[in-house]
C-alpha cells in the first residue's frame, strides 16, 4: 500500500471503479473518442431527466431578479440593462446543481452493484453524493482536502464537511498535496466502491438537463432563447454540461460566458497559499489550469472539455463575489452561497452591455451555511494577515488585500483571453506529440476550438496566438 505501488495500480482500480474502458476509447496518444464516451452513461437526455426527477433533483426554479435587474439599469446607459434571471439549484436536495452529478453516478452504481460511493472533493459535490447515496441505501466516503500543515481550515470547507457528515457520508480530510489521490485510490481499492468522479461521463451529462431546463423556461417566461448564460467556471463541468444542454435544446446562439475567481498569483498546491484564498472553487487556481489541460483528473479521460464549449470568459474579484452576495440577499431577499454569486457579480456588469430586452441567466445558486457567509471568510481572511478593506477592484490582491466594493459602479469584469489559453493548449500537446500529430490533429482542433492550420503551427513550433 505504498505510494509507488498505489499509482503503479491506478488504471486498474479506475477502470474497476468507474467500470469504463477508457483505453478502448482512444484514437492515439492524446485523441480519444469524446461523443463515445458520453454514450458510456447508457441514457439519453429524457431518460437523465426522469431519473434525477424521481430523485427530486431538478425542475428549479427559474427566478427574476427584478430589483437586481432595476438597479443595472439605473448604472446604464438609456436602453441598455438586460433582464437579469437565475437558476435557483439551491432548491436540490443538497443545495446544488451538483445533485445532478450525483444523482446520474448514484442510480448508475447502484445498478451495477456498487454497495458504495467515494469522492475526493472539497466542495459542493461531496454533499451532493452523500444526499443521493442515502436516498439509493448506499454508503458513501468523501476525501476532502481540508488542511494546511498548521492544521488550519478555511470555514467554507469545515461547513461542507459538516454538511456531507449531516447526510450520512464518512469524511475522510487530507492536507493539501498529492495525498489526496492517494488516498483516493487506495479508499476505491479497499473498499470497491464506485469512483463518482467529477469528470466521468455521468457527471456531465447530470448537468446537461441544468442547459435544458434553461433554455426551456427561459422561452416559456420570456419568448426567446436567453442571450448569455453564466457558468461559474472550476473544473469545466459546469460549463461543458450547461453548454451541451443548451444545444440539445436548440439554443444554439446563447454566449456561454464561464467566470472565475482571480486568484491569480496564488499556487492551489502550496501550502502557504492553501489558506490564502476565500474560494475553494470556482477560481482560476482551478478554471486556468483545467481549461489548458483538461486531463489533469482522477479518471484517464476528462468528460469535461471547457474549451469547446466557451464563448467567454471573465474574472471577477474575491471582493466583488462577497458584495454580490450581500446585495442579493438584501435586495432580493435570497440569502446563497459564494459559488453561483461569482456569476452574479459578473452578470451585474455584464447586463449593463446588453439591451433592455435581451436576457442574462446565471445557471446556479448554492445553499448557504454559517462557513459559507462573506463574514466567516473574510474573518479567517483577516486572521491570516490579509488587508480586508473598501474599494475598487482593481485594488485586489489575492493572497494580500480583500476590497470589497462600495458602490454597484466599481464593479468590473476582467477578459480572459481564449486564444492565448488554445494556445497554451497546443503547446502542451506539442510537448506531448513533439511534430508527430498524424490523425490526431483533428482532435485538438475540435478540443481546443482552433483551426487545423493553428494546430499545425503549433505542432512546428510556430503558435500564432503567442
Amino acid at each position: 500500500m505504498s505510494y509507488d505501488s498505489v499509482m503503479a495500480r491506478k488504471a486498474e482500480i479506475l477502470r474497476a471503479s468507474t467500470g469504463i474502458d477508457y483505453p478502448g476509447l482512444a484514437l492515439g496518444r492524446l485523441a480519444f473518442d469524446t461523443e463515445s464516451l458520453m454514450a458510456r452513461v447508457g441514457y439519453d437526455l429524457p431518460e437523465v431527466r426522469a431519473v434525477q426527477l424521481r430523485a427530486g433533483v431538478g425542475d428549479t426554479p427559474l427566478r427574476e431578479l427584478h430589483n437586481l435587474t432595476g438597479l443595472v439599469r439605473e448604472h446604464a446607459e438609456p436602453g441598455k440593462g438586460a433582464r437579469i434571471l437565475v437558476k435557483d439549484e439551491a432548491a436540490n436536495p443538497s443545495g446544488s446543481f451538483k445533485d445532478r452529478r450525483a444523482c446520474l453516478s448514484a442510480h448508475h452504481a447502484r445498478r451495477a452493484g456498487f454497495a458504495g460511493l467515494v469522492a475526493a472533493t472539497s466542495g459542493n459535490y461531496g454533499a451532493a453524493v452523500a444526499a443521493q447515496a442515502a436516498a439509493n441505501n448506499m454508503k458513501a466516503i468523501i476525501i476532502q482536502e481540508a488542511f494546511d500543515s498548521r492544521g488550519l481550515a478555511q470555514p467554507e470547507i469545515l461547513e461542507k464537511a459538516r454538511k456531507c457528515e449531516a447526510l450520512g457520508a464518512e469524511v475522510m480530510q487530507t492536507t493539501v498535496g498529492p495525498e489526496l489521490f492517494y488516498v483516493l485510490l487506495r479508499t476505491l481499492e479497499e473498499t470497491g466502491y464506485f469512483n463518482a468522479s467529477l469528470y466521468t461521463p455521468f457527471s456531465i451529462a447530470g448537468i446537461e438537463t441544468l442547459g435544458a431546463e434553461i433554455a426551456r423556461q427561459t422561452r416559456a417566461l420570456t419568448g426567446r432563447d436567453p442571450d448569455m448564460v453564466l457558468a461559474t467556471h472550476a473544473g469545466g463541468g459546469m460549463v461543458t454540461g450547461t453548454a451541451r444542454g443548451l444545444r440539445a435544446a436548440g439554443a444554439h446562439n446563447t454566449v456561454v460566458t464561464g467566470v472565475s475567481v482571480s486568484l491569480e498569483g496564488l499556487h492551489m498546491a502550496s501550502d502557504r497559499d492553501f489558506n490564502r484564498k476565500s474560494f475553494t472553487t470556482g477560481h482560476t487556481g482551478f478554471s486556468v489550469p483545467f481549461t489548458t489541460w483538461p486531463d489533469r483528473v482522477d479518471v484517464p479521460r476528462n468528460a469535461a472539455r471547457p474549451l469547446r464549449y466557451l464563448d467567454r470568459f471573465v474574472l471577477v474579484t474575491q471582493g466583488e463575489v462577497f458584495y454580490t452576495t450581500e446585495l442579493l440577499a438584501r435586495l432580493e431577499g435570497l440569502e446563497r452561497g459564494p459559488a453561483g454569486n461569482t456569476s452574479l457579480a459578473a452578470a451585474l456588469v455584464l447586463a449593463r452591455e446588453l439591451d433592455s430586452h435581451q436576457t442574462v441567466v446565471v445557471s446556479e445558486t448554492e445553499y448557504s451555511g454559517a462557513g459559507k457567509s462573506p463574514a466567516a471568510q473574510l474573518a479567517f481572511a483577516a486572521r491570516q494577515g490579509i488587508d480586508i478593506g473598501f474599494g475598487p477592484s482593481e485594488e485586489d490582491r489575492p493572497g494580500t488585500a480583500i476590497r470589497v466594493p462600495r458602490r454597484l459602479d466599481e464593479l468590473g469584469v476582467r477578459e480572459v483571453d481564449l486564444a492565448s489559453l488554445r494556445a497554451s493548449y497546443l503547446r502542451r500537446a506539442a510537448a506531448e506529440l513533439g511534430s508527430n500529430v498524424g490523425d490526431e490533429a483533428g482532435f485538438l482542433a475540435e478540443d481546443s476550438r482552433s483551426s487545423l492550420s493553428e494546430v499545425h503551427a503549433a505542432m512546428a513550433g510556430g503558435d500564432r496566438h503567442d
